[in-house]
């Protein structure tokens, strides 16, 4: 395994991130999975066994029910593992019950905190902008967060470029304390990130941690050109993320196949491998219904893809050039930089 420093920071983490969506089962969350007590504890000890070191969950995963989980299955053994969790999205009736107000942030990692019996947490992400709530008053409560101890280090997740630099910028001109990581959604079907979370990542040194890194299961091997799997999500029914060019995605999937035919390997490591050699990206967060889906998304990390390998999978889920980025290709690629690179590629 892996361990790269996340951002800025000086915190390291594995390559492979142990994700708890699937802990619980309460409500919309039953269709992803209900992995009860024992099979999180039996999760989180193959997670272990391979040198995962950071498990990420939140607040609102099963209404609170991942997280206990995740605390029960922990117990004894906290001081092994780094803990993640989110907050921001509604976890009650009340007007107050979402958002990142002050209120509602402080009240919500207490609970977070009970439900996972620890006394802090080593990452905690907000989940989603609020277009609301000054950015001051968020900042603050988080930066009083790490001051108390409760919290070692912050990250954002789901922020567009311009939320997530507005957000550096407030906390810098205040001497908050800063987002050290950036959790995303990036996989080989949509490379929407590229345009701008990347490359701001990589400018203002925030590490990347990707959730779905595998489309939900779509780049798995089992959804291919003309037939529906006879297990999970069927892409009729993808709503996250939306699938919107189904012949892109199965050219992508094909390819996929191909180059894992070649290093003896599953479609899925493949795909996960793909990610870990992008620049920028430090952790990738990988959950499983079954055990055995869990054992092949590990391997992951033993799997080197060649340049050639890279440059197919580049090539095949290319994101189209959006303005200003196809004017910037034309005019100003002589000044790339690294962070440009992460949309453009490599100077040939």
């Amino acid at each position: 395994m892996q361990y790269r420093q996340l951002g800025r920071s000086g915190l390291r983490v594995s390559a492979l991130s142990m994700g708890t969506m699937t802990f619980g089962g309460k409500g919309g969350f039953g269709v992803l999975g209900a992995t009860g007590v024992e099979g999180a504890k039996r999760q989180i000890d193959m997670c272990l066994d391979a040198g995962v070191n950071l498990v990420d969950t939140a607040n609102m995963y099963s209404d609170g029910a991942s997280e206990e989980i995740v605390g029960q299955a922990i117990a004894g053994r906290r001081d092994r593992l780094l803990l993640s969790s989110k907050v921001r999205m509604r976890m009650g009736e009340g007007p107050n019950d979402q958002g990142l107000s002050r209120l509602h942030i402080v009240d919500q990692v207490e609970r977070s905190l009970r439900r996972l019996g620890t006394d802090h947490l080593d990452i905690y992400h907000v989940h989603e902008w609020d277009g609301q709530t000054p950015l001051e008053e968020t900042l603050e409560a988080l930066d009083t967060l790490v001051r108390s101890g409760k919290v070692r280090y912050l990250g954002v997740s789901n922020y567009a470029g311009w939320q997530l630099m507005k957000a550096l910028a407030v906390a810098d001109a205040h001497g908050y304390q800063r987002f050290v990581s950036n959790q995303i959604y990036y996989s080989l079907e949509s490379r929407d990130a590229e345009y701008e979370l990347v490359p701001l990542s990589l400018d203002q040194g925030l590490g990347i941690m990707v959730w779905s890194p595998l489309a939900g299961g779509l780049l798995s091997g089992k959804y291919r050109r003309g037939q529906q799997a006879s297990e999970g999500r069927h892409l009729t029914e993808w709503s996250e993320p939306p699938v919107r060019d189904e012949e892109k995605l199965y050219d992508t999937i094909e390819t996929v196949v191909d180059i894992a035919s070649a290093h003896g390997a599953s479609p899925a490591r493949i795909s996960l491998a793909y990610l870990l050699a992008k620049p920028g990206v430090t952790s990738l967060v990988i959950g499983a219904r079954k055990d055995e889906q869990l054992a092949d998304n590990l391997g992951a990390a033993e799997v080197a893809l060649s340049r050639e390998d890279v440059d197919r999978l580049d090539k095949v889920s290319a994101p189209d050039l959006i303005y200003p980025h196809w004017h910037q290709a034309d005019s100003a690629s002589e000044r790339f930089g690294a962070p440009d690179r992460a949309l453009h590629g490599p100077a040939r």
